[in-house]
This record gives C-alpha cells, sequence and structure tokens, in this order.
C-alpha cells in the first residue's frame, strides 16, 4: 500500500531519513534547512530515535559523530554559515572513518548574505571545506521524489564506505512542494547496514581494512570491543603513526575505498543526450529549468541535451569526457559565480568549447533565459 502526499524538499529529507534507519540527529535550526530538524524532531520519536537540538552548529555534527560510534545512523541537517561552522568535525568524520550524513541547503552567501534566496554556493566548499587531502561522498537532488530517495542512497553509501556522505541541496528543492507517492511502510526499503567484526574482541583491530572493498568492519562503541578513536594519522589500531609510509598507507586508502567504487558511488542522467550536438549540464535546483530548455530548444531544432550528475563528488569524470568527445559544446549552468564549470573544464580539457551561465542574483533562471544562454554559447 502507498500514500501519495504534497511534501517540500526538506519534508521529504526527514522521510527518506526515517526509511533509510536514522535513529539520532544533532543539529541547530538555520533557514532554509530548519523544517528538516522541525519534522526530525517529531518523527524520530515515533521510531525510537533520539533528536537534539544542540548549542550551536559544531556541536550538531559532534552529536552526530558520537551516535554513529555508539551504532546508531546518524544525521544533521544545516544551510550556508552553519556548513562553514561543520568544517573541523567533517574533517574528524573523514579521518577517523565515521558514517554519518550531513544535509546542507545551500542559500546565498558569503556571511549571512540572503538566508531564504536559492543558490549553490558549496559545490567546491563540499569537495574541498576541511583541510588535508579528505575524500567525501556529495549527492544533490532535483526534485522532492528524488530528495526522498536520495537521503535514503546518502544513508547506505555512508554506511558502506564508511565515509561522511554530504547531501548538497539547494532553496529550490528545499521548499519546492510535489506530489510523491511513499510506501505506508518502510519495511521493504533496502537500508545498508555497515560491516561489524565477526572476530573477538581480544582480536578487533579498529582500522584492519578487507583486502577487497579496503572498509574496515566497525564495532560499535559500548559493545564490548574496545578501539581507539583520534583525528590524528593511525595505523589499524587506531593509535598515531605518525612515520611517512605510515602517512602515505593511510591516505591512500581513505582515498581507495571510494576511487575504487566509482561505478557504485557515481550516478548520473542523461536527458535527450542520444542525439545531442551541444549539451548543458546542470545539477540540483538549476536542473529544474535546464529540463524545459531542452525542450525549448528542441522545439526549435536544436540538438541539446542535459547531463545531469547526480553524484557531483566524486566527478563524473568518465561520463563527461565521453561526452565531450561526440559533442559540439557544453554551457554550465549554476546558481554561483562560476564553480563546477572549473571542474567541467579540467576534465574536458579542450575537447570542446565550455560556457558557464552562472546566476547568483537571488533567482533561479527562467528556462526563457537558459534558452538565450544556449543559443549564445552554441554560436562560440
Amino acid at each position: 500500500m502507498s500514500r501519495t502526499l504534497l511534501l517540500q524538499g526538506n519534508q521529504a529529507v526527514v522521510e527518506g531519513a526515517v526509511a533509510a534507519g536514522v535513529r539520532f540527529y544533532g543539529g541547530y535550526p538555520i533557514t532554509p534547512s530548519t523544517e528538516i530538524a522541525e519534522q526530525l524532531a517529531l518523527r524520530l520519536p515515533q521510531v525510537g530515535g533520539k533528536f537534539m537540538q544542540t548549542e550551536d552548529e559544531i556541536a550538531g555534527l559532534g552529536t552526530a559523530i558520537g551516535a554513529s560510534m555508539a551504532g546508531l545512523k546518524s544525521m544533521t541537517a544545516t544551510s550556508g554559515p552553519g556548513f562553514s561552522l561543520k568544517q573541523e568535525m567533517l574533517g574528524l568524520a573523514c579521518i577517523a572513518e565515521i558514517p554519518v550524513v550531513i544535509v546542507d541547503v545551500q542559500r546565498v552567501g558569503p556571511a549571512t548574505g540572503q538566508p531564504t534566496s536559492p543558490a549553490q554556493g558549496e559545490v567546491m566548499m563540499s569537495r574541498w571545506g576541511t583541510h588535508g587531502d579528505h575524500w567525501v561522498i556529495v549527492v544533490s537532488p532535483s526534485s522532492v521524489p528524488e530528495s526522498f530517495e536520495l537521503t535514503i542512497r546518502a544513508v547506505n553509501l555512508s554506511e558502506k564506505y564508511r565515509v561522511p556522505v554530504i547531501m548538497l541541496m539547494d532553496e529550490v528543492i528545499g521548499h519546492m512542494r510535489e506530489k510523491i507517492v511513499l510506501p505506508d511502510d518502510y519495511q521493504g526499503i533496502e537500508a545498508a547496514s555497515r560491516k561489524t567484526p565477526s572476530c573477538k574482541p581480544e582480536e578487533y583491530l579498529a582500522y584492519a581494512a578487507d583486502k577487497e572493498d579496503l572498509v574496515p568492519a566497525m564495532a560499535p562503541f559500548g559493545s564490548g570491543y574496545r578501539w581507539h578513536v583520534t583525528g590524528l594519522v593511525h595505523d589499524e589500531t587506531g593509535f598515531p603513526k605518525g612515520t611517512p609510509a605510515g602517512t602515505v598507507e593511510s591516505l591512500n586508502r581513505l582515498h581507495d575505498k571510494i576511487y575504487n567504487h566509482l561505478d557504485d558511488i557515481v550516478t548520473f542522467e542523461n536527458y535527450r543526450m542520444d542525439d545531442a550536438e551541444f549539451a548543458v549540464i546542470a545539477f540540483g535546483g538549476a536542473a529544474r529549468s535546464a529540463y524545459a530548455a531542452v525542450n525549448l530548444a528542441r522545439q526549435e531544432g536544436l540538438k541539446v541535451g542535459l547531463f545531469r550528475p547526480i553524484t557531483i563528488w566524486p566527478f563524473p569524470e568518465k561520463q563527461v569526457q565521453e561526452i565531450a568527445g561526440r559533442i559540439n559544446g557544453i554551457l554550465v549552468h549554476e546558481l554561483n559565480y562560476g564553480q563546477y564549470v572549473l571542474e567541467v573544464g579540467r576534465v574536458v580539457a579542450g575537447a570542446c568549447p565550455v560556457s558557464l551561465y552562472g546566476k547568483y542574483d537571488n533567482e533561479s533562471a527562467t528556462p526563457q533565459e537558459l534558452l538565450a544562454e544556449i543559443k549564445k554559447a552554441m554560436k562560440k
């Protein structure tokens, strides 16, 4: 049985979290993500979970990391300024390999910016915001139903690979309402569980990784298995190891456990790309206008298609290179001054011209505005 609802994207995130088995949320309210906290404060107690409003954004992610270490699937949510504050804790989750999902509903910045206006200004920050050579997974939904589905996927990827996963939304998707069909209960939802140790407690090495997937088994704190957690580079025991060889070995494994599994992690959509001679690349809220602009272009006889990254980090390098090798040009549309276009240009490496339509005036592009930019780019 199913139910048909009219939900905001933020509300769909809440239902996706519950369906995926999230049972702890720690966070601090901030527009335009606040509905996620409000709704999880209601929903988590209904399924035996815990909600904690913390004193600030740093503590929000800190408590989610702690709950995850104790064995609970955990989440936090925020917007631009709060995402800045979470970066130090994000680095800890990366090196200590703590599964946690961070939802960032973007708004105009820098600083306080425009609290409820649409933007996509944290694209590069989501990849490189915390310090050091770290690796995370970032996904970006373009509809309310996809917000539900991608939240489940974000939780599953986080648990499977023991890595923080960032759900990079924007005000457009967070606050828009769409029809969504959800099951009456979530018993049939595929919810991944983290790998737990099968050895005796005294034999447990917290960071002894399986050679096949490079992901260590994770014992919940309080389960009888003891392990050391540190923000320092460490060996299999979890205790610091500062040698050059130890650092290389540790960082290589953190990289390879993600990049050896790109076929499982990277997802995308091709829209009217089969015979396209020109491509638009857009994601999240910006892709909403891109679908319509592509259809308008087709009505005028222009062979335009849309490539929509769903996993935006790791970057879908193989797919973009394939597209660049068979079309005449690419227009990257994003709601910022120009961020993702930098990576597109790097990967395309001159195989075709790459243009940018960056919009950063508090408003989304209309399909007609985007169509006009497509036409300009096609003449270059």
